[in-house]
């Protein structure tokens, strides 16, 4: 994990923009989209969410953690912090510095309980980095 976090100011509890993107994506895409948004938002009373960069964002106070985003053929399940989370079923695509992301079909089988895991590995990161020193 780096140093220094990326930070988003205007999370909620639950965004109504979130909550309308995520209606706006018919079909199995917004199917998939919602579904694994749901288990960001599952990780705790403490998660957050906005939209950035026009997708659904998942954060711990200030800091972004996941995010869901859905493409012509694929939904991207994605983490800012990505490089440093073990992955043992080897599911992460990106050479970032910091960010990856697993893409996901109609059809694809799909690994739930590795993906759960990243998903919760994330979250668990972010909160062990603690809340922005402004935000106390």
């Amino acid at each position: 994990m780096r140093a220094e976090l990326f930070r988003l100011n205007g999370g909620v509890k639950r965004h109504p923009a979130v909550d309308a993107w995520l209606e706006e994506r018919a079909g199995e895409l917004g199917t998939i989209a919602r579904e694994w948004f749901e288990e960001m938002r599952k990780c705790g009373d403490d998660v957050l969410e906005l939209v950035h960069d026009g997708c659904p964002v998942a954060c711990v106070g200030d800091a972004p953690f996941g995010y869901v985003n859905v493409f012509t053929s694929h939904v991207n399940v994605g983490f800012f912090e990505g490089a440093s989370l073990p992955d043992p079923a080897r599911l992460l695509q990106g050479s970032g510095k910091y960010m990856r992301h697993i893409k996901l079909r109609p059809g694809m089988v799909v690994n739930e309980t590795s993906l759960s895991r990243l998903i919760e590995d994330a979250y668990a990161d972010i909160k062990r980095a603690g809340p922005s020193p402004r935000s106390g």
